[in-house]
Order: C-alpha cells, then structure tokens, then sequence
C-alpha cells in the first residue's frame, strides 16, 4: 500500500468537495503555499533551522489509552521519519509556510491511528458536503485528496484572519528584498572594485577593434603571471598609463545589522541562538519564545486528533516535554537537583535526566528527608 492511500483511505475528492464552507471572517478558507523563497535566504533559513532543531529535541509522552501510541511516537511516528525528523519537519514548515497539516495513518482496515504524517500540500481548501468537513489537498506532483477536517491536525503561526490558516509572510517580503539588493550589491562591488586596475591614454585615435587588440596585448605583456618581475612597461602608442587603486566594496555596517534584525524579530531568534552562543538565560528565553509555544500546540493538535471529548476528560493526552536545563550550568544544575531532589519535587531518574545520565532501577521513586514535617502537624507532642 502507498503512503498516499494510508493517508487518503477512504473519500475520493470528488464525493469531498462539493462547496466551501461560510466562515465567520468571511474569507475564503484556502491555503496557498507561499511562493516568496523564504526558505531561499541564507539568514532565513538559519532562523528556522536554529527553530526546528531545538523543538526537535522534545520527548512525547502519551497518557492513558492508546499506550501503543507511545512507542510509535517516540521513534518513528511514519515510515519515513524518525521523531527528530517529524518534528524538525513541522516545525520548519510551520516557520516557513506558518500552517503545517498533520494526518493520521491508518492501518490496513483504516479503522486505527498508527502513525502520523505532516503533509507539504500546494494548496488546502476546507470543503462542505452533507454536513460534514473536509480539508482538500493538492500537491505540486498533481495528486489530490481529502479527509475529515477532524481528523487532519492544523499548526499555525500568525494567526488572524483565516478562521482556519496562518498568515502568509508577504510582510516579510520587503526585508528578503532588501537582503537579495544587499548581497547584489556586495558581489558587483566586489567585482567592480577588482576588474579595473590600469588606466592606459593610447597616443592616437584608433579604431575600436585595434583597441581591443591593443588592450589584450598590453595585459599579456604586463599582467600576466610570467611577468614575476612586477614591473609593467609601455611604448610611445601610450602617453600615459596610470594604476588604479582598487578598494573593496564595504556594505553600512549599521545597514546590514537593520535588515537581520528584521529577520531575527520576525523569527524570534538572534544571533547567538543561530551561532550556538548563548547563556542560560538566553536559552530560557528563547525555549520559552519558541519551542514552549510550539510543543503546547503540537500536544493540543494531536491530542484533539485522537480523543474525544469525552477520553480527554479522563486524562487522555499527548504530551511534549523538554528538560529546560540542559542548557544550564553545572552549578546550576547541580542547585536545581540538591534543592528539589531531597523534597520530592524530582525524582532520582529525574535528577539523572539533567545530567543526561540514564535511568537506574527504582529511581523512579520520591525521596523526601527525615527532618521535613507538614507544617500542620504538632511536632514533639506525645500520642
């Protein structure tokens, strides 16, 4: 069976997609992928990489039913992608297109979830029938296909008009052009400032292919790597030769600071998350920024996509988890652990975790010390 029919089981799009559903904004609920090549720029594409690869270190926990979910979740939520990749794709698609799809697969009865895969469609339109919903899918290969929107999870960033998509980033389209005129600019002034290192005055009016003939002689003569002496002579057909000084072409600065500022605010990032140069302090912001955010919505989107209403009040859930202090000091880590190890706020295995040590036996229990009571209780009296 192909990926595309474990994603696509059961409606063809024709049964699907009989009209658009009325949203309360009043726009039309179609997805488009952005065609501006943000992912293209160098910076860009930096900012979403430095994004993904942190909320591709997040850990899924599964609570309740569906058990079996857990281990499909923790390493390879699809045939194609381990959970480092899973996630590193959606969060990358989300930065880039600021909506991602995520879909069920299904086993061979199409009745059970055993795994999930995030889509990368040209296009998505929401479409009524019957009643019921459905997200249209058309890929750039021509395929199309259709499920449930209750079935298809939805991550989003910007999210404003659409009752159902992101944003797209034309506002960001002035900054990328921006960036492609100052590295144009770079790159022709670079070469300008190194093409002209001569300035010959010919004694004679010549015609203009004797010129050229004359020019490739003298640079021959002169210039080429077997004149080791480094002195460059000429006739009387010259009255005058002169050497340019070339000077390389240097960019404001305080203009190439103002347009990567644009990037790092419109990403949430900065320089020293993309260059891996940050303090602790730095880290929690930017966890708290970025990641936090977007593993609060990945475990609300895949929650909702497997449990009913009913299920999620019994405690069924998944989870995204990251150990925020893995970016902390020893010392740091080190208060951490001895201050809430000793009160039963963390568990040994959890201790070890900060350190990145792996689990030991029966370290999954809470130690708390002796000489701690509760505070309501009448310490020393007698029974």
């Amino acid at each position: 069976m192909s990926l595309f029919s474990m994603l696509f089981p059961r409606h063809s799009v024709n049964d699907a997609t009989a009209g658009y559903i009325q949203t309360l904004t009043g726009y039309q609920p179609v997805f488009r992928s952005f065609k501006g090549g943000i992912y293209e720029s160098e910076l860009c594409r930096a900012s979403i990489h430095a994004i993904a690869t942190h909320c591709s270190k997040l850990k899924p926990i599964v609570k309740g039913a569906r058990k079996d979910l857990q281990t499909i979740l923790e390493f390879q939520p699809n045939p194609y992608m381990d959970t480092t990749k899973f996630l590193y794709k959606i969060a990358t698609i989300v930065e880039t297109e600021n909506t991602a799809f995520i879909v069920p697969i299904y086993d061979q009865y199409f009745q059970k979830i055993i795994g999930f895969y995030p889509v990368q469609p040209s296009q998505a339109e929401i479409r009524e029938r019957d009643g019921k919903e459905y997200v249209v899918f058309r890929f750039s290969n021509g395929n199309k296909g259709a499920i449930e929107r209750e079935n298809v999870g939805v991550m989003t960033k910007f999210f404003y008009k659409h009752d159902f998509f992101g944003e797209s980033n034309e506002a960001l389209a002035p900054t990328l052009d921006l960036l492609s005129v100052q590295q144009q600019g770079i790159k022709e002034g670079i070469k300008a400032g190194a093409t002209i290192r001569f300035l010959a005055k010919l004694c004679s009016t010549l015609k203009p292919d004797d010129i050229e003939t004359e020019r490739k002689r003298w640079v021959k003569t002169n210039l080429d790597i077997s004149n080791n002496g480094g002195v460059a002579v000429f006739d009387a057909k010259y009255s005058d030769v002169k050497a340019v000084d070339s000077k390389p072409y240097i960019v404001d600065p305080n203009q190439i600071e103002t347009i990567q500022n644009n990037v790092f605010d419109y990403f949430g990032v900065n320089e020293k998350i993309l260059q891996n140069n940050f303090a602790p302090e730095e880290w929690a912001a930017f966890y708290e920024a970025k990641v936090e955010p977007f593993s609060l919505q990945l475990s609300l989107v895949l929650s909702n996509m497997l449990y009913t209403a009913e299920q999620k009040t019994r405690g069924n859930s998944v989870q995204f988890t990251s150990n925020r202090l893995q970016y902390a000091s020893t010392s740091e880590k080190l208060a951490v652990a001895e201050k809430l190890l000793d009160r039963g706020v963390l568990s040994r295995n959890e201790a070890r975790e900060i350190f990145n040590m792996e689990a030991i036996e029966g370290g999954d229990d809470y130690i708390i010390r002796g000489e701690y009571y509760n505070a309501s209780d009448k310490v020393g009296e007698e029974e």
